[in-house]
């Protein structure tokens, strides 16, 4: 029986629509491209049915979206500052935390049982398939409502991102060395996924992996394990950076 079929045996149609119309706040057009946005490849690996595609386009959307956005809230602001908090807004932890609040967790179809899948960003990238849906199915100055309305104005608190540090590498890096400690960023795994590498990059710490991070670069992934890290060993948590960076002022 196909997956949906059985969704739909489970969660009426309607029952399925009201909560994506809450996620949304409006009534999808095209149903099948959000199906397919909320579709991880660990239930369909054809590239058809999951949402890597839509996750693909969404990203770009996003990002799009995001880099227009601070270029008109910081008009004087240097490219530096804009890039940076463009990767502050659409890192993929940050994404990941912000899908789950938004609900897509509750209706993202994905394998449960795959144990590997608890700790990666799969949320995240939902949500940058679902901006792509949403890109197709009403346009981009709709979509760009949506994200300003449902994913920046709610969730992203710029004055709290402009303190933020997210180069967790250095923090790290910063830690090893003031406690006598080896750290090393190791490419522990590479494979093709849909015609892109994907990198798992560890930080081993004494010659122990401490964590792991996977990317579809090198640089986010070790970011993402220094990260991983950095809230394993109890380091300091993002709250406390930007508390930090107020009591610096």
């Amino acid at each position: 029986m196909d997956f949906w079929t059985s969704f739909f045996k489970k969660h009426s149609g309607s029952t399925f629509k009201k909560q994506l119309k809450g996620i949304l706040g409006y009534s999808p057009g095209n149903i099948s491209l959000y199906k397919t946005a909320l579709t991880h490849r660990s239930i369909k690996e054809t590239t058809d049915e999951n949402n890597e595609r839509l996750e693909y386009l969404g990203d770009a959307i996003l990002s799009s979206l995001v880099a227009e956005y601070l270029f008109k809230r910081y008009p004087y602001k240097e490219e530096g500052f804009l890039t940076e908090m463009r990767s502050k807004m659409v890192n993929r932890q940050q994404l990941n935390e912000i899908a789950v609040k938004m609900g897509l967790k509750k209706v993202t179809v994905y394998n449960k049982a795959d144990g590997s899948l608890k700790t990666s960003q799969i949320f995240g990238n939902t949500l940058e398939a679902l901006v792509g849906a949403i890109y197709l199915d009403k346009g981009y100055k709709k979509t760009a409502k949506w994200v300003a309305d449902r994913i920046i104005m709610p969730y992203m608190f710029m004055d709290d991102l402009e303190l933020l540090e997210i180069n967790h590498k250095n923090r790290l890096y910063g830690w090893a060395n003031k406690n006598g400690k080896q750290l090393d960023f190791e490419t522990i795994n590479e494979q093709l996924e849909n015609g892109r590498r994907l990198f798992t990059v560890a930080a081993v710490v004494n010659g122990r992996i401490i964590a792991e991070g996977k990317a579809f670069n090198k640089k986010d992934a070790s970011q993402i394990a220094a990260q991983q890290a950095v809230t394993k060993l109890g380091i300091i948590n993002s709250d406390s950076i930007v508390k930090e960076e107020h009591e610096k002022d």
